[in-house]
C-alpha cells in the first residue's frame, strides 16, 4: 500500500498547519489513511507525529472559533471523530462483528 496523497507535510517533511474547516475534515481522512497504511514510509514516528499535530491544530482552531456556536459545533464533531480513532488505535477495532 502506497502513502496516502496526504497535504499534512510539505516535500521536505515538515508539518503544514491546518487552518480551515476543509484542511481539518480532508485532514483526519489523511490522518487514517496515513495510520492504515503498510508503507514503510508510513514509520511509526510520522504517524505519531502526524497525530500530535493534528490534535495541537484542532485544539488551536476550536479555542479560535469557540465564541462562534456554529463554526464551534462543527469543529467539536471533528473533535469527536478524533477521539473515536483516538479510541480505536488505543483499544483496537473492538470485537469482531
Amino acid at each position: 500500500m502506497q502513502l496516502p496523497k496526504a497535504h499534512m507535510f510539505d516535500q521536505s517533511g515538515q508539518w503544514i498547519p491546518l487552518k480551515t474547516y476543509d484542511d481539518f475534515d480532508n485532514g483526519l481522512g489523511e490522518l487514517i489513511d496515513l495510520w492504515s497504511s503498510l508503507d514503510k514510509a508510513a514509520t511509526q514516528q510520522r504517524k505519531q507525529a502526524a497525530l500530535a499535530h493534528y490534535k495541537a491544530d484542532l485544539e488551536a482552531a476550536t479555542l479560535q472559533w469557540a465564541d462562534n456556536k456554529a463554526k464551534s459545533k462543527k469543529y467539536a464533531a471533528i473533535a469527536q471523530e478524533l477521539a473515536e480513532f483516538e479510541e480505536v488505535l488505543v483499544n483496537g477495532a473492538g470485537p469482531e462483528a
